[in-house]
């Protein structure tokens, strides 16, 4: 009846990342899939699993549950030509961009830091074009994670239909084979790493988190690889006495470190508040390209870890204060 099921209609700018759902099987079939230790350290687990041009999705959203110490570990040793899922990425992509550590984004919220401004160093980095980038809705960019969880190449939908948003994506238009109605294709994403900061995870991998999952779940079965980031090791029996809590399986994972605070300056739910007064230096000093060039090798290049990183923005006691500050909040007080 609908001879012509794919319109020629379609998005102007790249699609980084092939969405062949039997091709990222290749790499599934590849992943351990017995319960292994897989614990490890932050600068281990991006010299083992992160490499130059590899493209990367990182999890929480916006300034929530972001995993900063292996964000901060991709700056010291280095890595290039990442490609980045901006999905409400802004502290996250700010390091990476200002760093020179990517060169492709798929954007739907980057450079905003919402109620504190926008960034000078972000917007430095993407206005010199040297990152190539695609505009997504977060609803697409989300649903492209979904699509990757299934196994499928693509998702029909009615988003970005109609819109700019559509002409400066690499979305296609399709025409449904039951109605003849005309759907937004969105490709399916794949990312060849994912990183993810939970609240509590056991050494094999099985992880909780605590509020708002946003995309996570479905971001961590669509990527080939998976890091994790967690404020608390916890025992497996822990896990299988609440299977219903685990929200990323073992079985996507391939690598375990325990990062207390490892969200900093970020807020984790239940556990610590934004750092504000960091923030705000952070972006005071991005003004310019000098006092960006400052943060980094104060913050980033002169410290070994984030441990010492930590003990530079106020240690124990500035945790402490975050944590009452988030108790407080959580209360309604």
């Amino acid at each position: 009846m609908y001879e012509n099921l794919l319109s020629i209609e379609g998005g102007i700018e790249e699609l980084f990342v092939d969405p062949d759902p039997d091709k990222a099987r290749a790499a599934f079939r590849k992943k351990e899939r017995g319960l292994k230790n897989k614990v490890t350290s932050v600068k281990e687990a991006v010299d083992l699993l992160i490499k130059d041009g590899d493209y990367l999705a990182v999890g929480g959203f916006g300034h929530v549950r972001i995993p900063s110490a292996i964000i901060y570990e991709i700056v010291r040793q280095g890595k290039k030509n990442l490609g980045l899922a901006g999905h409400t990425s802004i502290y996250d992509s700010d390091i990476l961009a200002s760093a020179g550590c990517m060169d492709r984004c798929d954007i739907s919220y980057v450079v905003g830091y919402e109620i504190r401004g926008l960034s000078k160093s972000a917007r430095r980095a993407f206005e010199s074009k040297k990152i190539r980038k695609t505009d997504w809705s977060n609803c697409s960019l989300a649903w492209r994670f979904w699509a990757g969880s299934a196994g499928l190449s693509f998702v029909p939908t009615r988003v970005l239909l109609g819109t700019d948003t559509f002409k400066h994506s690499a979305a296609k238009t399709i025409t449904c084979p039951f109605t003849g109605k005309k759907f937004a294709a969105l490709p399916a994403l794949y990312p060849d790493v994912g990183i993810v900061h939970v609240h509590r995870a056991d050494i094999y991998g099985n992880c909780q988190i605590d509020g708002m999952l946003v995309s996570d779940s479905h971001l961590a079965r669509a990527s080939k690889r998976l890091i994790i980031t967690t404020e608390k090791l916890i025992h497996n029996e822990e896990i299988r006495s609440n299977p219903s809590a685990t929200v990323i399986p073992y079985w996507c994972v391939d690598a375990v470190v325990e990062v207390p605070y490892g969200s900093h300056p970020a807020n984790m739910p239940g556990e610590y508040w934004f750092d504000d007064d960091f923030f705000k230096m952070f972006l005071e000093m991005g003004k310019t390209e000098e006092g960006t060039k400052k943060f980094y090798d104060e913050y980033i290049y002169g410290v070994e870890d984030f441990d010492e990183y930590l003990e530079k923005v106020g240690g124990f006691k500035k945790m402490k204060k975050l944590r009452a500050q988030e108790k407080l909040i959580e209360s309604g007080s």
